[in-house]
């Protein structure tokens, strides 16, 4: 049992929240655009406020550790190192894709979403990695691993070898709707990266001692970072 702060900033949505056993007590979230940087501590800062803590009261921060935006994904891990390091709390690294899947799974079990053959389904989080390439994981409804996280190029024969019954591939995040023509046998529903769904993930890795090393703890970027020269001609 164990209070948690998490926060997820790997795509344009910046989300944090405070949970309390396995609970999400308290949520601040915002999609205007890639302000993460000043957002995030703002957020934090009146979460704790407002719910009479303060950082010491904490017994572990949780963070997105991607795949995502390398920017977003900066921000938000070099926070919570920050925060973990200044107060002396465990930092816990929570798969973006997993979070995005729980996130799925609780809005279909709230009725949020409502997708035929729910539970024979195979459940696909999709970031968006540019051009026709997406970061994915494929999950069962349970929210058990298929496979491991990959970069994939979507085409149509994309997760073929997983859909050998016939099985509904249910996409979802912000790399989903330029997959939904592509692939057969799909369905897109609107699912957004939240705090909401580290919530259950978060308890069981503080429950399993699962901490990374404040250290030397960096995001899971999955492709290398690459620097590209702009074509815009300055003077």
């Amino acid at each position: 049992m164990a209070l948690i702060l998490c926060i997820e900033t790997g795509t344009d949505i910046c989300s944090v929240g405070i949970v309390r056993d396995g609970e999400l007590v308290a949520l601040r979230e915002s999609d205007e655009g890639r302000d993460h940087a000043r957002k995030v501590a703002v957020f934090v800062d009146e979460l704790l406020r407002e719910n009479g803590l303060a950082a010491e009261d904490l017994d572990a921060v949780a963070v997105g550790k991607g795949p995502g935006s390398y920017t977003g994904l900066r921000i938000g891990v070099s926070f919570a190192k920050g925060l973990c390091y200044g107060c002396n709390k465990p930092l816990l690294g929570i798969s973006s894709l997993a979070a995005l899947c729980e996130v799925a799974r609780e809005d279909y079990e709230a009725g949020i979403i409502d997708v035929e053959q729910w539970d024979e389904a195979l459940l696909c989080p999709m970031v968006d990695a540019r051009r026709m390439e997406v970061y994915a994981q494929l999950f069962d409804a349970q929210g058990g691993e298929r496979c491991e996280v990959c970069a994939e190029v979507v085409t149509p024969e994309s997760f073929a070898a997983y859909r050998t019954g016939g099985e509904r591939l249910v996409i979802f995040g912000n790399g989903a709707a330029k997959c939904a023509d592509v692939i057969p046998n799909v369905e897109l529903v609107s699912v957004v990266p939240s705090v909401r769904g580290m919530a259950r993930l978060a308890e069981r890795a503080f429950e399993a001692g699962e901490f990374e090393d404040v250290a030397y703890f960096e995001p899971f970027y999955l492709k290398d970072f690459v620097v590209t020269t702009s074509k815009k001609r300055l003077f």
